[in-house]
């Protein structure tokens, strides 16, 4: 089988058959095939359908409930706790940020700390959820652990992205989704079905020596913080991510550090953990709680403008805004498709023969 190119319409109404015939309502089928299909959309191609495989192997280990009881186990004024239930993360943090988004409209601002979930898909869905309601949005999730903190050499936190969602008027949303870090775990996996070697600086082999096969990272290795080494400013990727678990593990009674149970499939989950599932962190806050959302817009155009004519090294590389490449893909893949590689396009195929339903992957579907 070749690359394909399948329409997003296509591939939504598969990805949701998947879902509904694992046990998924429509509504959370149809959720959770959105946060799927829009990482697609924006060029998260790690983190879009490539994963269903990763979610279905988890729902048959027993991992995810998918008839969860999603429940606020704590609250006082704009901030509670979250109890995922065992849920799918593409469905439970939505559900959380929803919360989140409607204690905003009540006192300003909303935060939520959810517990007992799985692997949430991209952070800037969630934290774009918030920009439908001219609200600044935030998400953040801790993940397998893969990362070895400055001075080590053992795995102990995850990619642990966070995002950031900022209204930006006339232009596309400033949107900062980005692992903490030198690279997600998708990328590496990326490579990996290409057989192209990654940019130094990225993993170690589990010796603690660097390298630029991304295949040492099932042998043993680790990924790196952002920053790569401590004389590159490390020790700041290695605080960022620690951040991420503190709020989104340690504050709600989810799991931590080593102990998150992993998405990936070649790690085992520990026992004796000392949580619930994996945790994230979501919140939103009213711009007009800082100032006349008018004049905040004003700001941000201009801040914009500003950046966006700031004088670049290369005449062919001008400065990007965060939000801004993918939001451009967005458009074009609406309209185009969303490119498979063989190996994504290979499992899928397989998933779908295995649960007996009607596939978009062959010839006459290829965009």
């Amino acid at each position: 089988m070749s690359n394909l190119t399948i329409s997003s319409s296509d591939l939504f109404q598969f990805t949701k058959s998947i879902f509904i015939k694992i046990g998924c309502s429509d509504v959370d089928a149809t959720l959770a095939t959105n946060v799927l299909i829009q990482a697609d959309l924006r060029g998260i191609d790690s983190h879009g359908v490539a994963r269903l495989t990763g979610y279905i192997r988890l729902y048959e280990s027993g991992r995810i409930n998918i008839k969860p009881n999603i429940a606020i186990v704590r609250e006082k004024a704009s901030i509670f706790a979250l109890n995922g239930d065992s849920g799918l993360g593409l469905v439970v943090a939505p559900r959380a940020m929803e919360i989140a988004i409607e204690k905003t409209h009540l006192h300003g601002s909303g935060f939520g700390a959810v517990k007992n979930s799985n692997h949430f898909g991209i952070a800037a869905y969630h934290a774009m959820m918030a920009l439908e309601h001219n609200f600044i949005g935030m998400s953040m999730t801790n993940a397998s652990p893969l990362v070895a903190p400055t001075n080590s050499k053992e795995r102990m936190l995850g990619t642990n992205p966070m995002c950031y969602a900022i209204p930006a008027g006339k232009y596309p949303p400033f949107i900062l989704d980005m692992a903490t870090s030198a690279a997600a775990n998708g990328k590496l996996e990326i490579a990996e079905r290409l057989g192209k070697p990654i940019p130094q600086g990225w993993v170690e082999t589990n010796e603690g020596q660097d390298t630029t096969n991304p295949h040492d990272l099932k042998a043993g290795g680790n990924l790196l913080p952002l920053g790569s080494d401590k004389e590159l400013g490390s020790h700041k990727g290695y605080g960022l991510g620690a951040l991420v678990d503190i709020l989104s593990g340690v504050l709600p009674g989810a799991n931590f550090g080593p102990w998150v149970p992993p998405f990936v499939s070649f790690l085992p989950v520990l026992p004796n953990l000392p949580g619930q599932g994996l945790g994230h962190f979501l919140g939103a806050m009213d711009i007009s709680g800082f100032d006349e959302p008018a004049e905040f817009t004003k700001r941000m155009e201009l801040w914009i403008e500003r950046f966006k004519t700031a004088t670049p090294k290369n005449a062919d590389q001008p400065v990007i805004i965060h939000g801004e490449p993918e939001y451009n893909l967005q458009q074009e893949r609406a309209l185009s498709g969303i490119p498979l590689v063989e190996k994504v396009a290979t499992d899928l195929k397989t998933l779908a023969e295995k649960y007996q339903l009607e596939h978009p992957f062959s010839s006459k579907n290829i965009v």
